[in-house]
């Protein structure tokens, strides 16, 4: 069963990149397909391992599992923010300056762009094993980013990790708005930017998940960055907000398949499918 469903969940996907689809495009599904393997690296192992911590109102999978699963919640956390910035450089180029996309995203540089995205986030989740920052935390059940251990480590993190990247992608879908804002005017009636209906549609749903992973991450980075600065503070805040600040975090794993599904036909559809599956299932 939880084979037939992926497949269709993958099949949906799949779909929706391939759909009107040409080499210009193909640049920016590469990051969006890299971005929902960020996505599903915390549902096939930490989320399991966190589940079964709440049943037993602790961590029983050993020292071991729990490294493995706080390194892959960090591969997935800034893999998405990575992959979410190459996604708005990318429509930032193909929108702004469409007469270099071609060759700024040529198949070949898309393909080492996209593993350039992956080493720098291997290369940022390295340093949690020398600082001993990967730790269980009994207030949320999981293996994760020990803000308390180091407060230079934890300040570089969040401005590299988060404030860096938020800055990046608000620059280039700032200058993109303007430019849709311009032609919707038309402000510049003898420029012929590239902008269709289908492209637009992308942008749209690109701009809601950064929206969003901005809106569900803040918090949590914010209250990290505060204790950094002053420890004091660690005292003060409710340890309800520091519980609610990382669910709502990583929730947002999960919402980028339901922006997917509001926003995109083909997920419409694929979901469709996997909701008679499961029904004919258990029929």
């Amino acid at each position: 069963m939880f084979g037939e469903v992926s497949g269709h969940v993958l099949k949906g996907f799949v779909e929706s990149c391939l759909s009107n689809t040409d080499a210009a495009t193909s640049a920016g599904n590469a990051f969006v397909v890299s971005l929902a393997i960020a996505d599903l690296l915390v549902a096939v192992y930490p989320y399991p391992l966190v589940l079964t911590a709440i049943f037993h109102d602790g961590w029983i999978a050993g020292s071991i599992h729990c490294q493995i699963s706080g390194f892959l919640m960090g591969l997935s956390v800034i893999g998405s923010i990575f992959n979410i910035t190459g996604i708005a450089i990318n429509r930032y180029c193909y929108i702004c300056h469409s007469l270099k996309y071609d060759k700024l995203f040529s198949n070949k540089n898309t393909v080492c762009y996209v593993l350039l995205v992956w080493v720098l986030t291997t290369l940022a989740i390295v340093p949690n094993w020398f600082v001993e920052s990967l730790q269980y935390d009994p207030r949320v059940y999981s293996c994760t980013f020990a803000q308390s251990v180091s407060s230079l480590y934890t300040i570089t993190v969040v401005v590299v990790h988060f404030i860096l990247p938020i800055a990046i992608v608000s620059y280039c879908y700032l200058r993109i708005w303007i430019l849709v804002i311009q032609v919707r005017r038309r402000v510049k009636p003898d420029s012929r930017p590239k902008i269709n209906p289908h492209d637009l549609r992308n942008f749209l749903t690109m701009f809601v998940v950064f929206v969003l992973f901005a809106v569900c991450w803040a918090p949590l980075n914010l209250i990290g960055l505060a204790v950094a600065i002053d420890p004091r503070l660690a005292q003060t805040i409710p340890e309800w907000l520091f519980t609610a600040s990382y669910f709502m975090a990583y929730f947002n794993s999960c919402l980028n398949a339901v922006i997917y599904g509001v926003l995109n036909h083909n997920f419409r559809k694929e979901y469709k499918r996997i909701i008679l599956a499961v029904f004919k299932f258990q029929c």
